[in-house]
């Protein structure tokens, strides 16, 4: 059979496609929207664009990169 891979916009629409096939009999799972990211590594560049708006860091000129 063929797979579908349905996108709701919100929780009415994701409660909707689920009640649709639960009546149908039709085997089906969900996947959070939880981001595929390790939260240690978020955090980490949370910080560092933080820290770059706070003016801390160094810029380097892309001409100065392999020199």
């Amino acid at each position: 059979m063929d797979t579908i891979l349905i996108r709701p916009k919100n929780k009415t629409q994701l409660e909707a496609i689920k009640a649709f096939a639960k009546a149908l009999k039709m085997d089906f799972e969900t996947k959070g929207s939880e981001s595929p990211y390790d939260p240690d590594f978020v955090k980490k560049i949370l910080k560092g664009r933080e820290d770059v708006k706070n003016g801390k860091g160094v810029k380097i000129a892309v001409e100065d990169l392999w020199k």
